[in-house]
């Protein structure tokens, strides 16, 4: 039997380097079909067998979590097997009582009084409180809830900025295969050198990365039978469509028919030998399919150079998928298996407080002790136009972004951003951006994180030293919008 390598996530935390997904439950599950979570479970054995012992999760798959608990309560004598789950809450405040729920609710599906790894989601990073949650994680684990925190679908920017801010961040789990590269260029250098393991999802396509569509024609896009397959058809066309795709297929297949192997396990190799990736994880459909002995070839054999040249030939001719990772669920075009976010969110609150100024304005304020004791809001709009205060990296009394400039610049954006939702208008309203900084050595940080945000809306702007008003912050950025719509949202 093959054996199959691990990795330390954290400490007291050591996974296999292929995962095993329980998304696909989701799938089993739905339209009222029969399922049999005992049955499900006992399919779990065949995996932790062959030294699959790793399997990922989340409070959204399913019975996933249920599924995994009844096998952990089978307790098989000197059996190891984690848990990694995932929390994904609505969009707006998150109180330490609603991170507790959600523990609480993980630990009694998983059957355990200790969650492995809890990976966390943000819709938005216009709300600052999403890092309310990581602190309250934080606690959690110190109290021995929690084995380690991660994120998913976090991308490079704000890894960034939790890490900058002291937050112990274990994993960011992410999107990743022969036609999504995005991870390689910025998320997993980042996280090689700040000691984050990247774990990829999404290495198979949802099956499209498989002999079975090689040579196929192009399927009909919607009439796919699995969530997986919706939401990887538009990754598919997004990376230039079926053409070149079969491509990318026809040189999976000449490296894998060299080795003696699959398609899938090739596509996964790929991914695996990336530097920076812990893990790469594989669905299953448990009680109804295995491919374990397959999965195992992939550490049977090593992609050399002439391989990595095919490969990289095919994947010359795909568009590059937008955005950095996460962006699939944060911007358009939505890579989503509706194409948007319908199915994921009901709605997204102001992330700042608004109420009617004199005037004729609305005021957006985020409650800070600064705004009513110097008189003034976080943003103001009057008719088109919208004015956003000098902007620090501060969420309530914690500074954000530690001595990293660049993560300071991300997080005073990020208000920003927020400031501006709250009173009706985009980023892409913005028209001109001031940015000062305590040391002009930090221009170049600071400026190339106002590029990777603005970098397509191009504003007027202007970057000075300046003293600023604590010796903790390294950037203030202030930013004036006009909105095409002149409709003022209600306070």
């Amino acid at each position: 039997m093959t054996t199959i390598p691990r990795y330390t996530l954290a400490p007291g935390l050591e996974i296999s380097r292929v995962l095993t997904g329980l998304w696909q439950l989701a799938d089993m599950e739905r339209d009222g079909r029969v399922f049999d979570r005992d049955a499900a479970a006992h399919a779990m054995a065949e995996y932790v067998e062959h030294g699959f012992t790793t399997f990922d999760m989340a409070d959204h798959y399913g019975s996933a979590e249920q599924v995994a608990g009844i096998f952990r309560q089978q307790g098989r004598p000197g059996t190891s097997v984690q848990c990694l789950t995932k929390w994904v809450p609505e969009p707006g405040p998150v109180t330490e009582a609603d991170v507790r729920a959600a523990i609480d609710r993980a630990c009694a599906r998983l059957r355990t009084d200790r969650i492995d790894l809890l990976q966390f989601h943000a819709w938005t990073f216009a709300d600052p409180r999403w890092l309310d949650a990581l602190w309250y994680l934080e606690a959690e684990r110190d109290a021995g809830r929690i084995g380690a925190i991660g994120l998913t679908n976090v991308d490079t920017a704000h890894l960034r900025v939790a890490v900058a801010s002291g937050i112990r961040i274990a994993s960011d789990q992410v999107s990743g295969s022969l036609l999504d590269t995005r991870f390689t260029t910025k998320l997993a250098p980042y996280a090689l050198a700040n000691g984050v393991g990247v774990l990829c999802y999404g290495t198979l396509l949802g099956g499209f990365l498989s002999e079975r569509w090689l040579g196929a024609a192009e399927p009909d896009w919607d009439g796919l039978s699995t969530w997986s397959q919706m939401k990887y058809g538009r990754f598919i066309r997004a990376a230039g469509g079926w053409a070149p795709f079969q491509g990318v297929l026809r040189a999976a297949h000449a490296v894998a028919a060299k080795h003696g192997v699959s398609i899938a396990a090739v596509a996964s190799r790929w991914v695996l030998d990336q530097p920076g990736v812990a893990g790469v994880i594989v669905g299953a459909r448990l009680g109804q399919s295995a491919h374990v002995a397959d999965t195992a070839k992939l550490f049977t054999f090593t992609l050399d150079e002439s391989d990595l040249r095919t490969i990289a030939d095919a994947q010359s001719a795909l568009s590059a998928i937008p955005g950095d990772c996460g962006d699939e669920y944060r911007h358009a075009p939505y890579l989503t298996a509706s194409g948007d976010l319908s199915h994921h969110v009901s709605q997204f609150p102001a992330p700042f407080t608004t109420r009617p100024g004199v005037n004729g304005r609305t005021l957006a304020l985020s409650g800070t002790v600064w705004e009513p004791m110097a008189g003034y809001s976080r943003a103001v709009r009057k008719g088109q136009s919208i004015s956003v205060s000098g902007t620090t990296a501060t969420h309530g009394d914690r500074l954000i972004g530690g001595t990293d400039a660049a993560a300071q610049a991300h997080f005073a954006i990020d208000k920003i951003a927020g400031a501006i939702q709250s009173l009706g208008g985009t980023l892409e309203d913005v028209v001109r951006t001031r940015v000062f900084v305590s040391n002009v050595d930090h221009w170049e940080p600071v400026a190339r994180a106002h590029g990777e945000r603005f970098g397509h809306i191009l504003p007027a702007n202007t970057l000075v030293e300046a003293r600023l008003v604590g010796a903790e912050y390294l950037v203030e950025i202030e930013a004036d919008a006009i909105v095409a719509d002149a409709i003022v949202p209600e306070a």
